[in-house]
């Protein structure tokens, strides 16, 4: 994967800053260390920070077409692009490297916009027309490439991240309410919108296109599922083998590359599917990397050895300690530009610097699986709740929720009373599209008790909810119930935190690339018709990749209990160690930010050095104040908070050109 990044004047031909697009790629470097080129003509400068993987000695860009009328600069993979390219080369086109890159120019200048539907990849990407005047961007299906956006004094400035866009002239930097108030429900922002008022996001699935300096954005692709009416689909084991042989050649294809690739293994199904997949039929010399805690809570240890030794793989364990995670907490924050309530994408942060370390660039991992074959807690926990929802007067429906949650439940005499408050809150409210996970948001949405009267005052009461609700798809209400789930999590959940925050931001913050291989959209939009029952069957979830990878693995990691991956909250911050990072929450540096109370916030300190085993909603409070606190400083007051150092680009410049190289 690379950075991107671009200006484009919307309705004139004054000068491109050629030291502006500079310091835009400087920015970037981290994604991509190994080159950079610059397109520069009087109306647009496109630039590009390259990590090599495919064609490494030819493949600097922008990359053009034969004539040089249409340019590309491009971050991502494009797995299918052996066969695209023989087929584009069968009608004519000529190829100057043998990148994948020039593949997509040559099909967009075939069929336009309607190229991505050709596409197998992880993507983002701008091509220019110089002779129509005319920019298209876009996105992957499922986000798993970044790509903002902001317009400013008639110009579209664009970025693989959002510091990038902050370094062009003019470009304000204030954080958005209600982009907060989302963060705070959901766990993130709602497609389109970034933490950062003014600056946009090209949502996964769709494309812009800049015609005369008009800014339109179109939907390309989004999962479709099934009706509970759809009937039963094929018989079971003509359906686990063509499931089989679809992630059998996801795997197969995202192993293209001119570098070595590992594969992250944490021990639990989905990426030990994958690691048995490469090794036992591609890669008899894997590589694999894989985590371990200090807290045996978090820890995965045994499974992953179990693995390692079950399939004799090279494999690198990183022992990653509380400190560890205290200590690049501020450094996570300023890749993934994101307030976050959670410390998980920091142990993936040093995971990816160590493969880096050791000489790989790109990871294939387990990511997707959980969206796409129904193996969430929250998928599970919503079936019971609609089943005690039938009777709720009943004593042992809602005994199944300790089934789900064993390291919750260890006081027996706290247990009833604890699931009907909790999970019986809402029992009546099974019709709401959203019913699956209203319970979680709105107990996240209690965090919002933070926040500063001034602060309140931006946002619209319940608009996180009514914006939600009005990007739900055509005949979302007559999907399933899992359905209606499953695309909840995929959309908001998958893109917009765990392949963001826990994915591309916190592993390309060391040049590495990681390709999920669940992710692959010929699988999800099979799985998409497949009925919910072959997903989850009683309470047995991902019950078609069990079955589908049994055998491949043993059986105690097909048959293990469900270990959702998460890390130390309140143990990081408050062991001393990392005192420092505490400081933001101080009265001074709340009352400048002007974004939580002052008071309340020092309560919440208080609370928690008392008592560092505190509650889940506590101990997320606290991570998502302090991550907030700690972005309003980089990206507000102090920005830039690292020092960004401007490239040496490779520039190519139209001939016809009026812009200078100042």
């Amino acid at each position: 994967m690379c950075g991107i990044a671009g200006i484009l004047n919307l309705n004139s031909s004054d000068q491109i800053s050629l030291e502006t697009l500079k310091k835009m790629l400087g920015a970037l470097r981290h994604r991509g260390p190994d080159e950079s080129g610059v397109y520069l003509d009087d109306r647009i400068g496109l630039g590009h920070t390259r990590l090599s993987i495919i064609d490494l000695s030819g493949g600097t860009q922008p990359i053009h077409n034969e004539d040089e009328t249409l340019w590309i600069v491009f971050n991502g993979e494009i797995f299918n692009y052996p066969e695209l390219r023989s087929e584009l080369t069968g009608k004519g086109h000529c190829f100057y490297t043998a990148t994948d890159t020039e593949v997509i120019l040559h099909l967009y200048e075939d069929l336009g916009p309607s190229c991505l539907e050709k596409l197998n990849g992880q993507f983002a990407l701008a091509v220019w027309d110089r002779e129509k005047k005319e920019l298209f961007l876009a996105r992957d299906r499922l986000g798993i490439l970044p790509l903002y956006y902001t317009v400013n004094a008639n110009r579209l400035i664009f970025g693989s991240e959002i510091k990038a866009v902050f370094m062009a002239e003019g470009v304000s930097r204030r954080l958005d309410p209600g982009s907060l108030d989302q963060v705070f429900t959901f766990w993130t922002t709602l497609p389109g919108r970034t933490a950062f008022d003014g600056i946009r996001e090209i949502p996964p699935g769709h494309y812009m296109k800049v015609v005369d300096g008009s800014l339109r954005i179109n939907k390309y692709w989004e999962p479709v599922f099934c009706t509970p009416e759809a009937g039963p689909g094929p018989r079971f084991p003509v359906l686990r083998e063509e499931i089989f042989s679809l992630i059998q050649d996801a795997v197969r294809i995202r192993l293209r590359a001119d570098v070595p690739v590992g594969c992250y293994l944490s021990g639990g199904l989905d990426s030990s599917g994958v690691t048995a997949l490469v090794k036992k039929k591609f890669n008899n010399r894997l590589r694999t990397f894989g985590i371990h805690f200090e807290e045996a809570v978090f820890d995965e240890r045994g499974y992953q050895s179990e693995m390692v030794e079950c399939l004799a793989v090279d494999h690198t364990e990183l022992a990653v300690g509380n400190e560890a995670i205290g200590h690049s907490f501020e450094e996570v924050l300023w890749h993934c530009e994101k307030p976050m309530l959670r410390t998980a994408p920091v142990p993936l942060y040093l995971l990816s610097g160590k493969v880096r370390e050791e000489g790989y660039k790109v990871v294939l991992t387990g990511e997707g699986a959980d969206e796409v074959f129904g193996g969430y807690n929250l998928f599970r926990e919503a079936k019971i709740r609609r089943f005690w929802a039938a009777r709720p007067d009943s004593r042992l429906r809602p005994l199944l929720i300790q089934k789900l949650y064993p390291y919750i439940f260890q006081d027996k005499k706290k247990i009833a009373p604890f699931v009907q408050s909790f999970f019986g809150a809402g029992l009546d409210q099974t019709g709401d599209p959203l019913f699956s996970h209203l319970l979680r948001w709105r107990n996240t949405s209690r965090i919002k008790t933070f926040f500063s009267d001034r602060l309140n005052q931006g946002i619209t009461p319940d608009g996180d909810f009514q914006e939600l609700r009005g990007l739900l798809p055509e005949g979302f209400a007559c999907w399933g119930d899992l359905a209606k789930a499953q695309y909840l999590e995929t959309t908001l959940f998958l893109s917009s935190y765990l392949l963001s925050s826990q994915g591309d931001r916190v592993a390309m913050a060391h040049g590495v690339e990681i390709r999920p291989p669940y992710l692959d959209h010929r699988l999800i939009e099979f799985m998409a018709r497949v009925p919910a029952a072959w997903k989850i069957k009683g309470l047995n979830e991902k019950y078609l990749l069990k079955e589908t990878l049994r055998d491949l693995l043993p059986q105690a990691i097909v048959n293990r209990p469900k270990h959702p991956y998460r890390a130390p909250i309140a143990p990081v911050f408050l062991n001393g160690r990392v005192a420092h990072l505490l400081e933001d929450l101080n009265e001074g540096p709340v009352k400048k930010a002007g974004l939580f109370n002052p008071g309340k916030t020092s309560m919440l300190l208080q609370k928690m050095t008392r008592n560092p085993q505190a509650g889940e909603l506590d101990q997320m409070a606290l991570a998502g104040l302090l991550s907030t606190q700690i972005i309003y400083r980089q990206f507000i007051q102090d920005f830039p908070w690292r020092p960004i150092r401007s490239v040496e680009p490779d520039l190519f410049v139209d001939k016809r050109s009026t812009a200078k190289k100042d």
